[in-house]
C-alpha cells in the first residue's frame, strides 16, 4: 500500500527519468503516471512507473520508469476470449534492463530476483538491452524484468494491453496499487 503523497513523489521522479531519456511529459500527462508496487509495499524493489499513451483495441504504447535494481514481477499476458495474450516489444531508451524469459539459463546473470518470493521467478535465460535495443516477446510467454544500477526507462508497443488479466507467478502479487490515506 502506498500513500497518495509518496504516489505523488513517486511521479516527479518518473517523470524526472522520462525527461532524463529525452522524453517530455505535460504536467497532466506527470499526473496520469501509474506507480505500481504490485501489492507489496517494496517499492524500489518490486514495481515501476508506467505512462500509458494509447491502448485500443489494436494497439498500445506506454513508457516504463524504472528506479534502480528495480524488478518487474515475473508474470505473462494470457489468452483473454478470443485475443491470444499480448504481443509486446521493449526498446531501452534510457540506461539498462535485463530481461529474463524461457530458454537455456544464464551461467553468470547479472540480476538476481528478489529472494523473499521463493518460486516466483522461474525464467532464467537473459537478455541484457541498452539504449536502442528491443526485443519483443510472445503472447503467454513468462517474463520477468529488473533495471540497471542507474535505473532505466523502456517504451513499450504492443497489441492491446489488459494488465488486469496478467498471470503473475507469485499469486499474492497484485497489479493494481492500493492507496491509502495521508493520515
Amino acid at each position: 500500500m502506498m500513500s497518495q503523497s509518496e504516489i505523488d513523489q513517486r511521479q516527479q521522479e518518473a517523470s524526472a527519468m522520462f525527461a532524463r531519456a529525452g522524453l517530455f511529459f505535460k504536467q497532466q500527462e506527470q499526473a496520469d503516471i501509474e506507480i505500481a508496487d504490485f501489492g507489496f509495499s517494496q517499492f524500489e524493489r518490486l514495481g515501476l512507473g508506467v505512462y500509458v499513451y494509447v491502448n485500443t483495441d489494436r494497439c498500445c504504447a506506454k513508457e516504463l520508469a524504472m528506479w534502480p535494481g528495480q524488478t518487474c514481477p515475473e508474470h505473462r499476458h494470457p489468452p483473454v476470449r478470443d485475443d491470444p495474450g499480448k504481443e509486446e516489444t521493449f526498446r531501452v531508451r534510457w540506461g539498462r534492463m535485463w530481461l529474463y524469459v524461457p530458454g537455456p539459463a544464464a551461467a553468470a546473470p547479472h540480476c538476481q530476483p528478489p529472494t523473499d518470493h521463493p518460486g516466483a521467478f522461474t525464467v532464467r535465460h537473459e537478455i541484457e538491452l541498452n539504449p536502442g535495443d528491443q526485443y519483443t516477446i510472445q503472447p503467454n510467454t513468462l517474463h520477468w524484468f529488473q533495471a540497471g544500477p542507474q535505473g532505466c526507462v523502456v517504451s513499450e508497443f504492443s497489441t492491446r494491453s489488459t494488465d488486469e488479466h496478467d498471470i503473475f507467478t507469485d499469486p499474492a502479487l497484485q497489479r493494481a496499487t492500493r492507496v491509502s490515506s495521508d493520515g
